[in-house]
């Protein structure tokens, strides 16, 4: 019986991440991602005992435009989730989709030493861990 490959975190992660400071407003914070395929902005710690936090394109959706509200006037802050659920890039890929089942997550970032080295998600697990696709 041959072993199985295993896959890790690290090999379907994007590694292109958009940080931002958690007092923009949402206007500001959308005008600076330049990584839309990731669908989310990681925002960033205010200093060393803080947490990461995460904006999701959904959040703005739901909170913002569903509601009619101004997206000059929403701080980021105000609609993030933080602190937020990270995985380790050596993690194997079935135990990071066990995760994200059981806690209800789409996406998550994947920090190494205390610093965010990339995002994974559901899709890149899938298509870049199962079936070998190439993703941009």
């Amino acid at each position: 019986m041959t072993e199985r490959q295993v896959t890790r975190v690290r090999d379907v992660m994007k590694t292109n991440v958009d940080i931002i400071d958690g007092r923009m407003t949402i206007l500001e914070a959308l005008k600076t991602m330049q990584h839309i395929e990731n669908k989310s902005l990681i925002v960033d710690k205010r200093h060393d005992d803080d947490e990461y936090g995460v904006l999701l394109l959904s959040d703005v959706a739901k909170q913002v435009l569903a509601k009619d509200r101004s997206p000059e006037r929403v701080n980021v802050y105000e609609i993030m989730s933080k602190p937020v659920i990270h995985v380790s890039p050596e993690m194997d890929i079935r135990y990071c989709a066990r995760m994200f089942e059981q806690f209800g997550l789409t996406r998550a970032p994947v920090i190494e030493g205390g610093k965010v080295v990339g995002m994974v998600s559901y899709t890149d697990m899938v298509l870049k861990g199962i079936a070998d696709l190439p993703l941009e």
